[in-house]
C-alpha cells in the first residue's frame, strides 16, 4: 500500500497574552506522528480545544508548524509550490454556507480552482466541472445556481465538488458531519465512500463524536490537550481502547450508527 502522507514530530506553539506586558508560550499540539495511505480514511477525534483543527489546518497549508515536517509522497511539503499543494491536498470546512462565495454561481465557484491551478482549456474545464458535479450527485443545471438557492446537503455536495475538482490525493474534512440530521449524515457518508471507491482519494476526517466516524474510518487518532493519546486501526480502538480519554469519549456519546 502506498503511503501518501507522513507526519514527523510536528509541533505548534504560540504566544498568548497573560498580562499587560507579558505572554506565555502555549502548545496547540506537540510530538504528532502518523501516516496516511492511498485510498484510506483517517479520522482525528477529540474534545474542543484538543488541537485537531489546528493540526489539519497545518497539513492543509493554512497554518505553519513550529517544528517537525510533513511529507507528501516522500517530499517535504515545505519544498512544494503553493500550486502543487493545492492540487494534492484540499480542505472542506464545517459550514459550506460561510465558505462558498454567496455572490458567485456554482459554475464560477468550480471554475476558479481550475483557472488558478491547471492549464486546461475552457472546453476541458467545462468537461471536468460536469464530470465532478456528476461525481457528487448534482446535475449540470446547478451551475447557474447561487449557494443560497441550495439546501444544506446540496451546499455540502458543492463544497465536496470544489475539493474534488483538481482530483487531489487527500481531502481534509473538518467537522462536516456536525449539525446534520441522521439521514443527511448517512447521505454524506455514503457519498464520501462512493467517491473514494471510484477515485481512490484519501480522507482525513475531523470530528468530536467517535460514533459518527466508525463506519467510514480505517484508522483512528484520538487527541487530548494537543497530544495523540490513541493511534490504531478503528476497530481496535473501539473494541479495546487503551487510553482513559478514549474510553470517556466512547461512553459520552450515544451511538449514531449500529452494526
Amino acid at each position: 500500500m502506498q503511503t501518501l502522507l507522513t507526519i514527523n514530530n510536528l509541533c505548534k506553539s504560540y504566544r498568548r497574552s497573560s498580562g499587560l506586558f507579558s505572554s506565555n508560550l502555549q502548545s496547540a499540539y506537540q510530538d504528532i506522528n502518523f501516516s496516511l495511505e492511498k485510498g484510506k480514511t483517517l479520522s482525528i477525534i477529540g474534545e474542543s480545544g484538543s488541537g485537531k483543527s489546528t493540526l489539519v489546518q497545518t497539513i492543509a497549508g493554512l497554518r505553519t508548524q513550529t517544528s517537525g515536517e510533513i511529507y507528501l509522497k516522500g517530499k517535504a511539503l515545505s519544498s512544494l509550490s503553493l500550486q502543487e499543494r493545492c492540487k494534492s491536498i484540499r480542505m472542506i470546512f464545517h459550514a459550506p454556507s460561510s465558505s462558498l462565495n454567496p455572490k458567485a454561481t456554482i459554475g464560477r465557484i468550480l471554475t476558479a480552482p481550475l483557472q488558478l491551478n491547471s492549464n486546461l482549456t475552457a472546453i476541458e474545464r467545462d468537461k471536468q466541472i460536469k464530470e465532478t458535479l456528476s461525481l457528487v450527485g448534482l446535475l449540470p443545471d446547478y451551475l447557474a445556481f447561487y449557494p443560497n438557492m441550495l439546501s444544506n446537503v446540496q451546499q455540502h455536495q458543492v463544497a465536496l465538488a470544489r475539493a474534488m475538482i483538481l482530483e487531489p490525493d487527500i481531502i481534509i474534512a473538518d467537522e462536516i458531519l456536525a449539525g446534520l440530521d441522521i439521514s443527511l449524515r448517512f447521505k454524506l457518508i455514503n457519498l464520501l465512500l462512493n467517491i473514494q471507491d471510484k477515485k481512490e482519494v484519501s480522507y482525513i476526517i475531523v470530528a468530536h463524536n467517535m460514533n459518527l466516524v466508525r463506519h467510514i474510518s480505517d484508522h483512528l487518532i484520538v487527541m487530548h490537550e494537543g497530544k495523540i493519546v490513541e493511534n490504531d486501526l478503528t476497530e481496535n480502538v473501539y473494541n479495546a481502547p487503551q487510553s482513559s480519554k478514549t474510553k470517556n469519549l466512547l461512553q459520552s456519546h450515544q451511538p449514531d450508527y449500529r452494526k
